[in-house]
């Protein structure tokens, strides 16, 4: 016989387990939105759908704000689905040929029939404020959306067999779907349009760099790109070993720490660590392989620590995700540019990145590549700051004959689109290299590194010679004794750029490059083949 004391303890057990159901159904009627109707708006519904069938000029206001979906009733749907086509088809849009409409596509009786659709224009006067109205049928389109992708994801989650990483990536590119189906940019007018130029003209006036955009800090570079410009995708291309990393570490340096722009590098070879000592080897000017072993005298480790702090307080973040992919990216941008306003974006490099959220390409790889270079001219345009991607070349720079295998847009590998998509595509190209040691005029090509401009939708292409320090892993404006190398323009003492025929194509591309081409020195067979494809920079 049970006595007082088990009874009581028996009956506790059985309100706390009772209380816990009842806690548990209250998390998941919060949790489901069960008891709760969706976000609607089916008075406005009625007053659009009324206002379409009174004035013939009303579905232009609206015809990218509202889709049949965008309705919460289905007889709406249907209802505007049939103005819509009449839209499509040029025909008077009224009581009577929606009605036929809707009779043809065999769901007028559906809807309500004929007295239904004549009731929708009882109900409004004009369409004075359909756009306003429109407005709101898509802002509960979007909540409705929202609550499904979040349940969705809820359950998902529930689910012990889901893989974490495919449920961030699913959840992350519908949230985005949403976004980018439904927030569209709206058209504007010439003279708005007019009034923000003009203001962006009279700010530049007063500006004696000539610069408008991010600078990279290469005094001849700036000079013909005028700095990396808003919403510009930047490909920059080379054959391994070239300092593809070096350059793009160079230029994000001088744009943090000279001009204070806030920089993000996405870095997908190297860690983190590796960037912050390659940046570090070009700040202190302390030789890269003396920091990579950690051997240091004692004045280099005064000299580390007096000349990194202008680098320690520079904004650059620096993200090392691995097998980042377009989703994944996007996402991270935009926040970095709403929590640091970021000013520039550097990805290195292109080839490593994922067109799909799974990590793995639809299609073949060159369709994908396509989709990574549409995505990221996407994000500049979106967040009007210039993108930088490093990009790998095919080996056709190698099996060119002839002295110099400067690179041209058909060696861009895997994609078409990449050239496509790009405002600029830059090469870099070091004659040292493939054992060039002297131009045509004598003048030594030792660390004699070349930027060639092969395309600029807005401006001029042309070769800006570099000086490429290796010991210290940077770029840096070449001496005042090159300033002459084809030629002067009054730049004061910035180097001199070639000429931009030297870049048109052809079977005997380094001898017609005239007095660019650092021709006439020894050839030695080239490392490169030797190399894979896909060898690290």
């Amino acid at each position: 016989m049970m006595n007082e004391s088990n009874f009581e303890a028996n009956n506790t057990d059985n309100n706390k387990r009772g209380n816990y159901g009842e806690r548990r159904t209250k998390l998941n009627n919060m949790v489901s939105g069960l008891g709760k109707l969706p976000p609607q708006a089916v008075d406005l519904e009625e007053a659009v759908l009324g206002a379409l069938m009174l004035e013939k000029n009303a579905l232009s206001e609206i015809i990218d704000i509202l889709k049949p979906e965008s309705f919460y009733k289905e007889s709406h749907q249907k209802i505007f689905e049939a103005i819509f086509g009449l839209f499509q088809k040029t025909s008077p849009i009224d009581i009577l040929t929606v009605t036929s409409e809707l009779r043809r596509m065999g769901a007028l009786e559906m809807v309500g029939g004929a007295y239904y659709i004549t009731q929708l224009t009882d109900r409004v006067v004009s369409a004075a404020n359909i756009e306003y109205h429109a407005r709101i049928i898509s802002q509960k389109y979007i909540q409705r959306e929202l609550i499904k992708v979040s349940t969705e994801i809820i359950n998902s989650s529930y689910d012990e067999t889901s893989d974490i990483f495919d449920l961030l990536d699913h959840a992350e590119k519908s949230l985005f779907d949403i976004a980018q189906n439904n927030l569209r940019r709206d058209s504007r007018k010439m003279d708005d349009i007019m009034r923000e130029a003009i203001s962006n003209l009279e700010m530049l006036r007063d500006r004696t760099d000539g610069l408008t955009g991010v600078p990279s800090g290469l005094t001849a570079l700036d000079r013909m790109t005028s700095g990396w410009q808003p919403s510009d995708l930047v490909i920059i291309a080379a054959r391994p070993a070239m300092g593809k990393t070096a350059f793009v570490l160079s230029v994000a340096r001088n744009a943090a720490v000279e001009h204070g722009k806030a920089v993000a590098v996405f870095s997908l070879e190297m860690s983190s660590v590796q960037l912050v000592n390659r940046l570090i080897a070009g700040e202190t000017e302390i030789e890269q392989e003396k920091l990579k072993k950690g051997n240091l005298a004692d004045h280099e480790w005064q000299q580390l620590h007096s000349r990194i702090g202008r680098l320690t307080d520079a904004p650059i973040i620096i993200d090392d995700t691995p097998a980042l992919n377009v989703f994944e990216f996007r996402a991270k941008c935009r926040r970095l540019k709403a929590q640091y306003d970021i000013q520039m974006v550097i990805v290195d490099y292109l080839q490593l990145m994922h067109g799909k959220a799974e990590g793995k390409g639809g299609g073949n790889r060159e369709q994908e590549i396509g989709s990574i270079s549409r995505a990221l001219k996407s994000v500049a345009k979106e967040l009007n700051i210039p993108v930088l991607a490093l990009s790998q070349l095919s080996r056709a720079v190698e099996s060119r004959p002839g002295n110099s295998k400067r690179p041209m847009l058909s060696d861009l590998r895997e994609s078409g689109s990449i050239e496509q998509d790009a405002d600029m595509v830059l090469f870099l190209y070091r004659p040292e290299y493939y054992g060039l040691t002297e131009d045509e005029e004598g003048r030594p090509t030792a660390g004699v590194g070349e930027v060639i401009i092969a395309k600029h939708r807005n401006g001029e292409t042309g070769i800006v010679p570099l000086r490429f320090v290796g010991k210290f892993v940077k770029f840096v404006d070449l001496e005042d004794e090159f300033s002459g190398m084809g030629g002067g323009d009054g730049f004061g003492d910035a180097p001199a750029t070639f000429s931009a025929s030297a870049l048109n194509p052809s079977p005997n591309f380094g001898d017609d490059f005239g007095g660019a081409g650092f021709s006439g020195g020894i050839t030695m067979p080239s490392r490169m083949n030797d190399m894979p494809d896909d060898a690290p920079f």
